[in-house]
């Protein structure tokens, strides 16, 4: 019986390999049988990708000066060329996983036979797989699977057509790579354990070195991690972690690579890797700190609605140089800090700031009171709060800017021309006001007692309610919509928040389809609410700052963007499909209506007062705007030079107001209303920190009003 058994053991390693060299020779004699045909499954497209497509990248991402400000990424990899990786990590990698390394042609045939042989005699399980192997199996691992649990178990199934496929592989690689390629090529896609993939990240994660500068005690540990690197973690397994390096070590030893005395006198040192974990950044926005997360994140959300994927992103180790103006986007964070404590509960203070143009609107800063993090206990959040849809209770009176512009348009007033301000005013035009207002008819008062006329310009910077719904009556709601969409407010008048709910593809324009079902009526058969005018609806920072980037531009509006530009792995440019800038409204219109809202910072106006604290002496537009029960409110403001929004609101119990008792003692009203306006913390906001970005540069008068609209 044990001669029989003998025999039968033989006739299957002799059938094994001859299976093994029948598959290995497939190229070039052919296949014949299942086995073959399984293992020659892609082989030729999968060595291609091996030897051309390089794995997965983090992408960087840093202010306009090409600074850093944050790492996106799945695999945290720094990749290394041959020259950058230290003579000792690649010995202490060949001696302990393929010491005839350089000796076979990817596929070790002693090592291959002898693994074979004690597997098949029930002896413990040996893999044999070469460097070039081990390079195939990881790259199938974690790239070509690295999202497919699946694909990542085939790539490690013990079967004879994997390691055929694997062989195979691996001998092309051989004929299309150099020894010093596929050695980096390895180090540079296998895991280190914690989401670590590559030696250059390692080198950091785990001794804050590069990978030219790894010395022996370094290098050994790392090796002997690939063998299994969840177990050999050093920081949850110290002692596991020492036995293996000790053991490569012992390799180095018996390969002639490091003297048996210094081997020795290694094996008592420490580990030495950086204490309390891994040294790595943040994979996500979260690494762009408290103060740059809200401008990191906007950028993630417009590559994201700009045709990029997040895969792509996160992988496909871009360098995006944004448009972030660090210094400003710091005195914007401290401005927003100074009026509203960053833990305040259920305040949220923000500050949005766009450079205005005619072939660009770059965003310059994002800011908010709070931190942007994920630490929820500590004040922090990760809502884009200056630049989404997140104010939901509106901008109040800043609205009357697209009033104030329709009217213009379409010939009602002038900027100089009178207009009627009523002390009350019951409109026959508007439906749905308030309980208190006669049948279903809209009715508005004033704040304080303003005179019972003025003009158009007056009239923005003291900003009486009557003289703007009237406005808005003669002007027309479907043009005021289209006024405030042309202007600037797209995405705001997309969200759903904004609208009610899905829009109308019939409606007549894309103002009137985005807003009818809050303003404009179910079908468009109705005039609409006059609190449009008032600002009630839920509006975007950012766009309330490019729509004053688009008045100062000469009536040109161009998207918001925070990319200067991207390049790929390669250095190469990377172009984006962004909306072309277009001539929104008349030229003269917005120079006009420039002139219009050029008083709110002088004696009289809302936001005289915050002016002068700051001294503020240029020429401006600006706007205030408060909400009903003074539970939100805004300051629209810009020069030639910047323009920008700041609004304060409650981002997690919208209901109820806002109370202002100066800087710093800003609070949510534990009752229904609160004593905030936009011309206190919002408008104290924008001078506090507009004053300091723009010191030292030019004044610049506004432009002059076309006679057409005066």
């Amino acid at each position: 019986m044990r001669m029989r058994d003998g025999l039968l053991k033989m006739f299957g390693l002799c059938l094994l390999a001859g299976v093994l060299v029948a598959g290995i020779l497939f190229p070039v004699f052919g296949a014949a049988g299942v086995i073959s045909n399984q293992a020659s499954d892609t082989v030729d497209s999968m060595s291609a990708d091996l030897a051309d497509e390089p794995p997965p990248l983090l992408t960087t991402v840093t202010d306009r000066d090409g600074q850093p400000i944050a790492t996106l990424y799945k695999q945290y990899r720094v990749p290394a060329k041959p020259d950058q990786i230290s003579d000792a990590m690649k010995w202490a990698l060949i001696s302990i996983e393929d010491r005839r390394f350089y000796e076979h042609a990817g596929v070790d045939w002693k090592g291959t036979l002898r693994a074979a042989i004690s597997n098949s005699s029930g002896g413990d399980t040996q893999g044999a797989s070469t460097l070039t192997q081990q390079y195939v199996k990881n790259y199938l691992i974690n790239v070509t699977y690295r999202d497919d649990k699946i694909g990542q178990q085939r790539a490690q199934e013990q079967t004879i057509a994997r390691k055929l496929k694997e062989a195979r592989i691996a001998i092309q690689l051989e004929t299309r790579m150099s020894k010093e390629q596929i050695l980096a090529g390895y180090l540079n896609v296998i895991e280190f354990s914690r989401q670590i993939y590559g030696v250059g990240a390692a080198a950091h994660a785990y001794f804050n070195t590069t990978p030219d500068k790894l010395t022996v005690p370094q290098a050994a540990l790392l090796a002997g991690m690939v063998n299994n690197p969840a177990v050999l973690d050093p920081w949850n397994n110290p002692e596991r972690a020492t036995q293996r390096r000790n053991v490569v070590l012992d390799t180095m030893v018996q390969n002639r690579k490091l003297s048996a005395e210094d081997a020795e006198r290694i094996k008592k040192e420490p580990l030495g890797v950086v204490p309390d974990g891994p040294n790595k950044p943040a994979s996500n926005c979260v690494g762009a700190g408290p103060e740059n997360g809200f401008f990191c994140q906007y950028v993630q959300d417009y590559l994201l609605e700009h045709g990029m994927t997040e895969d792509d992103l996160y992988t496909g180790g871009y360098t995006i140089r944004t448009t972030m103006d660090r210094r400003a986007n710091h005195l914007a964070k401290e401005s927003a800090e100074q009026q509203v404590d960053k833990d305040e509960d259920n305040v949220a203070n923000t500050l949005s700031l766009v450079k205005p143009g005619k072939n660009r609107h770059e965003v310059v800063a994002l800011a908010a009171n709070r931190d942007y993090g994920p630490d929820a206990e500590a004040g922090q959040t990760e809502y884009a709060l200056p630049s989404d849809v997140a104010n939901v209770t509106g901008a109040g009176s800043s609205f009357k800017i697209f009033t104030a512009a329709a009217a213009l348009e379409r010939g009602v007033t002038g900027i100089f021309e009178t207009v009627a301000v009523p002390g009350t005013h019951v409109s026959n035009v508007f439906i749905n006001g308030p309980a208190h207002c006669p049948g279903n008819s809209y009715c508005v008062s004033n704040v304080g007692n303003p005179p019972t006329s003025m003009t158009l310009q007056q009239a923005l910077a003291t900003s009486p309610n009557t003289a703007f719904v009237i406005l808005l009556e003669q002007a027309g709601m479907k043009n005021t919509l289209d006024m405030a969409y042309k202007l600037g407010l797209r995405k705001t008048m997309n969200s759903n928040a904004a609208t009610g709910g899905p829009p109308d593809p019939d409606a007549e324009s894309a103002a009137v389809r985005l807003t009818q079902r809050q303003f404009y009526g179910p079908n468009g058969d109705y005039p609409g609410v006059g609190a449009f005018t008032l600002g009630v609806s839920p509006v975007s920072g950012l766009e309330m700052a490019n729509v004053a980037a688009t008045i100062m531009s000469g009536g040109v509006w161009c998207p918001p963007t925070p990319i200067a530009q991207i390049t790929d792995r390669d250095g190469k440019p990377v172009p984006i499909k962004e909306e072309p800038c277009e001539q929104a409204v008349d030229e003269g219109l917005a120079n006009s209506l420039a002139v219009g809202l050029s008083k709110d910072d002088q004696p009289g106006g809302t936001a005289a007062e915050a002016a002068a604290a700051h001294n503020w002496t240029r020429p401006m537009i600006g706007k205030t705007g408060t909400t009903q029960n003074n539970g939100s409110a805004a300051f629209i403001g810009a020069t030639p030079q910047l323009a920008g929004a700041a609004m304060v609101f409650r981002p997690d119990q919208p209901n109820g107001g806002l109370v202002d008792g100066g800087p710093g003692n800003v609070y949510a009203s534990s009752g229904t209303y609160g004593n905030m306006f936009g011309g206190k913390t919002p408008a104290r906001t924008w001078f506090g920190a507009v004053s300091k970005i723009l010191e030292g540069q030019p004044v610049i008068p506004l432009p002059q009003p076309d006679p057409r609209f005066e």
